[in-house]
């Protein structure tokens, strides 16, 4: 099974500019989340895909596998495709995000390995428990609420379940943003249009669960530090040092 991770990278971002290329220990963000993606055991190969000659020439200073796709795609998904139509020999895909130079190789060994063992299986993802209050109603926190199977229900930046007994034992999973997918499922995601969920809660994810897409929930011990913001960069600092 030849399996591949691509780490989609664009220079813009919203809130904290360039954030890919921010110094962590003369190293940048980039460099050190194609490092953590290169420690994965279960990966044949990693690529940084980017629109950008900026990106692009970050990536060759060292020595990274990096490949030019088009400007035109509205997620790391629709990147990551381009690149997936144009090798039929990938098996298995894993959407490692840019920002993510903490994200654990163990972690995105157990997003691969339930395609081992079930050749029915599409889509995996990755979840940590939460019990913080703050985390729980925070917004940017995605939470997931799984079957019995740990299978996606449901992606929400709601507080999700909701308590009507305050007393009632719940475990609020937060999502982290790590997919596996099978090549042909990843393909089929990226055609379909934005659903009318995805377009309410600005999650990409929820496009697969409308379209009958069933997404395998793993869970890890902890959420790795993404750099986002200012605030996400010095904490990220705080951690190096």
């Amino acid at each position: 099974m030849q399996v591949i991770a691509v780490i989609p990278a664009r220079l813009a971002s919203s809130r904290l500019e360039a954030k890919l290329l921010k110094d962590l220990g003369g190293k940048t963000v980039l460099q050190r989340t194609y490092e953590q993606a290169l420690k994965a055991k279960l990966v044949n190969r990693v690529i940084i895909a980017t629109d950008s000659e900026i990106i692009y020439q970050e990536a060759e200073s060292f020595k990274a596998d990096v490949e030019m796709t088009s400007a035109d795609h509205q997620s790391g998904s629709d990147r990551i495709a381009e690149l997936a139509n144009n090798n039929q020999g990938w098996d298995l895909i894993v959407n490692v995000q840019g920002d993510e130079p903490f994200i654990s190789p163990g972690d995105i060994d157990k997003a691969i390995e339930p395609f081992l063992h079930d050749p029915l299986l599409e889509m995996t993802s990755l979840y940590h428990l939460i019990t913080n209050e703050d985390d729980i109603n925070n917004p940017n926190n995605v939470k997931v609420v799984t079957d019995a199977n740990n299978d996606a229900l449901y992606f929400s930046r709601a507080a999700v379940p909701f308590k009507r007994d305050i007393s009632a034992p719940v475990a609020f999973k937060k999502h982290i943003g790590l997919y596996a997918y099978r090549r042909e499922a990843l393909l089929r995601l990226t055609r379909l249009p934005q659903s009318e969920l995805e377009k309410t809660e600005k999650l990409e994810q929820l496009r697969a669960l409308e379209s009958g897409i069933k997404i395998k929930m793993l869970e890890v011990e902890s959420a790795p530090i993404g750099i986002d913001t200012e605030e996400d960069y010095q904490k990220a600092l705080k951690l190096l040092s």
